[in-house]
């Protein structure tokens, strides 16, 4: 019964980790290590249209901490019901349900509000940025676009 105890807690602390992963990556203020003391090319552009979307953060594992950790509990919580054949029945179901939710919760937990920003550059080019919606963008504001090709954010004038 300790054992068990120890097991949900430790999963419990595990998913509480989880949820302190930093969203602030997806933000046009914050800059990765490699982006540091590099030269940044700069574009001056119009935004065209903002429309809000969401980031869903963690594509590298997908869910495998609210899956393997909400199947886990839910194996511990259904194995305190009945006993015998019932009992390794709940454990199986209580696992099973356990994962889905578990699925389920970390993908809310891992999602970010955002804006699509389309832009047109001085150039006459459309481009659209997805970043974390951390200000207020209004169709007509001039920007600068910051760095090139899959390393782009929009910053304000």
């Amino acid at each position: 019964m300790k054992r068990n105890t120890y097991s949900a807690i430790a999963l419990v602390a595990a998913l509480g980790l989880a949820g302190c992963a930093n969203p602030d990556v997806y933000s046009g203020d914050v800059y990765g290590s490699r982006a540091a003391k590099q030269a940044q090319t700069v574009t001056y552009a119009t935004v065209t249209s903002v429309r809000p979307v969401l980031i869903q953060a963690g594509d590298e594992n997908p869910n495998v901490i609210g899956t393997l950790g909400g199947g886990a509990i839910g194996g511990i919580l259904g194995h305190q019901v009945g006993g015998g054949t019932g009992q390794v029945l709940a454990t199986a179901v209580g696992a099973l349900a356990g994962t889905m939710v578990g699925s389920r919760a970390e993908d809310k937990l891992s999602q970010v509000k955002a804006v699509e920003l389309e832009v047109r550059t001085d150039s006459g080019e459309n481009l659209i940025v997805v970043q974390k919606a951390d200000r207020t963008w209004q169709p007509g504001q001039r920007v600068r676009l910051v760095g090139s090709g899959s390393n782009l954010s929009v910053a304000p004038n």
